[in-house]
């Protein structure tokens, strides 16, 4: 029953080259629930790049200069660098080692091979006449280390009344009064309005998007690229008086993690990146600020700066300033590491603000991990072992039934491979497969292979191995397609197949060939699996 229907509709893109990056966190406190929603769709994107055959490039790291950092360092006694220094080795990096994180690089902004490279660009742009020297004054949140602009201020209330509060974290602003350098950003509003429409697809999703365009044809004014209030930065090459804007520091990452300055031949191959993942209060910054910076020192921009909404709990955005934040361990600890990478992935629409409860989440897990696909892997293998010791046994004739099952499989593959792949739609891609485990579930309950054992006949032991095998066939292409969201639970359903030895390891299967009707050998060696997703313990 071989049979490859649809597989031509499936991206080829093997050798492409593929590179995405998360922001770069800023390390003032440990990372919650947001920072790793943005990290594991990364993370899934990155390895369903990897098993399209694609060259693939995953960034992230931590972001840490800037007054913020310095304040939160000196309150805690320390200096910055031993305090990012801390936070980064004992939380950021075991939270990513945790879940999975399967980055090709980590960078941090205090690395010297940033910190060089940095000073190297900006010096190039103040030779160019990008940057000269002037004086700022006005509002300045130290939290989003971004300079406002008095229209988007909110005034404020209760302890607060009186003062004009950061719109993002209702927190008073600062008034700065500094001489500074400022890089002309906005000379550069024309040419980033030509290229948003030249390149509709540069920004999503579209009320993203349309937010941008409408915040650039507002007018820019021209940023102010340096502080001189304190020292905890780069400093400005021509000027050690200044330290370079923490944003312009951070936003380079994405150059000099690839070799900007160092490695030309791997700078070239790399750069631009194919996405940059953002959360969408830091669009701005790389939607406008970015690629005007690359616009002046004549780089190519990225293809897509894709921003994630906000993270709910009660209604209220997911940070420790509002403290709702969230421990992702929390989660893991009752769920498990698949769970969690699976379920904010499954339950928001990425692009879009999300919800998050107990609740829901438990719901989920309960009738699509454990009922439907738990359940349908423990059924399978159970049978093989019971029916057949053991061994996938050969498929007879294909009637009408199979049939239905490859074809789903084929429009399957093809619809999470362009939704994951290509429209970062994570919800839809997963659904997609999760409608096809619905499919096998259903095939079974109709075929009733458990009745067919029964009748002793020829006739029904061949009826019976196909269904089985078509089962098993079924589940070696869900563990392909679900490998890059949930890798531990797609690993040990490999491992009960006994693919590996036939068909090698599962991170090297290729989307493209999901599809691919009769891939799994009879005589392979079945093994019953233990409970994918076993009962939940009560909440905590």
């Amino acid at each position: 029953m071989a049979d490859t229907a649809g597989s031509a509709d499936v991206a080829d893109t093997a050798g492409k080259r593929f590179y995405v990056t998360t922001p770069i966190y800023y390390v003032n406190d440990v990372p919650h629930l947001g920072h790793a929603y943005t990290t594991v769709a990364g993370d899934v994107l990155s390895r369903w790049h990897r098993q399209r055959g694609e060259r693939v490039r995953f960034l992230t790291g931590t972001d840490e200069h800037g007054q913020k950092i310095l304040r939160t360092a000196q309150a805690h006694g320390m200096s910055p660098q031993d305090w990012c220094d801390k936070l980064v080795h004992e939380s950021w990096q075991p939270l990513w080692a945790h879940l999975g994180i399967a980055a090709d690089d980590f960078i941090r902004t205090t690395e010297q091979r940033h910190v060089t490279r940095v000073r190297e660009f900006v010096q190039e742009l103040y030779d160019k006449g990008e940057i000269y020297r002037g004086s700022y004054e006005g509002p300045y949140c130290v939290h989003c280390e971004e300079y406002k602009s008095p229209g988007e201020l909110l005034d404020g209330e209760g302890e607060y009344a009186g003062q004009k509060l950061c719109p993002i974290h209702r927190r008073p602003v600062e008034i700065l009064e500094e001489e500074n350098y400022f890089f002309r950003l906005s000379a550069y509003a024309d040419r980033l309005l030509a290229h948003y429409e030249a390149n509709p697809g540069f920004i999503t999703p579209e009320s993203a998007r349309n937010e941008v365009v409408g915040f650039v044809r507002r007018g820019l004014r021209d940023l102010s690229v340096s502080r001189s209030g304190f020292d905890w930065g780069i400093e400005v090459p021509w000027d050690p008086g200044h330290v370079i804007y923490v944003w312009v520091d951070a936003l380079l990452n994405y150059a000099t993690a690839v070799g900007f300055g160092a490695d030309e031949e791997q700078f070239a191959d790399i750069f631009p990146a194919d996405v940059h993942l953002v959360g969408k209060d830091i669009l701005r910054f790389h939607a406008v600020i970015w690629p005007a910076m690359l616009m002046a020192n004549g780089l190519p921009l990225p293809a897509r700066v894709a921003a994630n909404g906000w993270l709910l709990v009660g209604g209220e955005k997911m940070s420790k300033s509002n403290l709702t934040g969230i421990s992702p361990t929390r989660l893991t600890e009752h769920f498990g590491v698949d769970a969690y990478r699976w379920y904010f992935l499954r339950a928001i629409a990425y692009g879009q603000d999300g919800s998050f409860s107990w609740e829901d989440f438990t719901a989920r897990y309960t009738s699509e991990l454990a009922n439907e696909y738990g359940n349908l892997v423990s059924r399978v293998t159970a049978m093989i072992g019971r029916y057949f010791d053991g061994v996938l046994p050969a498929a007879a004739a294909a009637g009408p039934a199979e049939e239905q099952v490859v074809r789903r499989l084929a429009e399957t593959v093809a619809e999470a491979d362009e939704r994951i792949g290509e429209r970062l739609d994570f919800a839809g891609g997963i659904a997609a497969v999760f409608g096809f485990i619905g499919l096998v579930n259903g095939y079974l309950t109709e075929q009733e292979p458990w009745k067919v054992a029964k009748d002793p006949s020829p006739e029904a032991r061949a009826r019976l191995a196909t269904l089985l095998h078509t089962a098993a066939e079924s589940l070696r292409a869900v563990a392909v397609l679900l490998n890059p969201v949930m890798p531990a639970s797609s690993e040990q359903v490999w491992s009960c197949l006994g693919a590996e030895p036939a068909l090698g390891p599962l991170a090297e299967q290729r989307v493209q060939d999901a599809a691919e009707w009769g891939r799994l050998p009879a005589g392979t060696r079945v093994t019953r699996s233990d409970a994918l997703f076993p009962r939940l313990p009560e909440a905590p």
